[in-house]
């Protein structure tokens, strides 16, 4: 497994979000600009979904731009033990431990992409390969790690 060429790809898809969301905020900040009427309430009322809007387009690029911020921070290094940048196959799947985008196709393989948060890592970091874990009283062991 190619864990550079994995987060390449992570890297892309959080910059094409972060693209997409400043390209929505601009398309709605000019929206707004355009809204006029005479009506008096009723454009108040406009004006302020589309703040809302904003806000809420703000909030999602911020939690993207945090997202890329951890993932210049990973290192491609192997790794012996379930850590955040580790790849991890377990008798039910392959994970690697960045930030949560989904699921990546590499190699004809299917991997999902999770966060060191959530309770999926939590219920196996620190292992080593061949150990064991436990998540939702589902038993797991861990095949290999790089």
């Amino acid at each position: 497994m190619n864990k550079q060429e994995l987060l390449d790809i992570i890297k892309t898809k959080i910059t094409t979000k972060i693209q997409n969301f400043e390209n929505l905020i601009a398309e709605t900040r000019a929206s707004s600009n355009d809204t006029k009427s005479s009506m008096g309430d009723k454009y108040e009322t406009g004006r302020e979904m589309l703040q809302q809007e904003i806000n809420n387009l703000q909030r999602q690029l911020n939690e993207s731009l945090s997202q890329l911020a951890v993932i210049q921070k990973i290192s491609a290094e192997p790794s012996d033990k379930v850590q955040t940048g580790a790849l991890v196959k377990t008798d039910k799947g392959l994970f690697y431990i960045t930030v949560s985008v989904g699921e990546i196709i590499s190699d004809n393989q299917k991997i999902m992409t999770v966060s060191a948060e959530s309770p999926l890592v939590k219920a196996m970091s620190g292992k080593k390969s061949a150990e064991g874990f436990v998540i939702n009283n589902i038993h797991q062991k861990i095949v290999d790690i790089w």
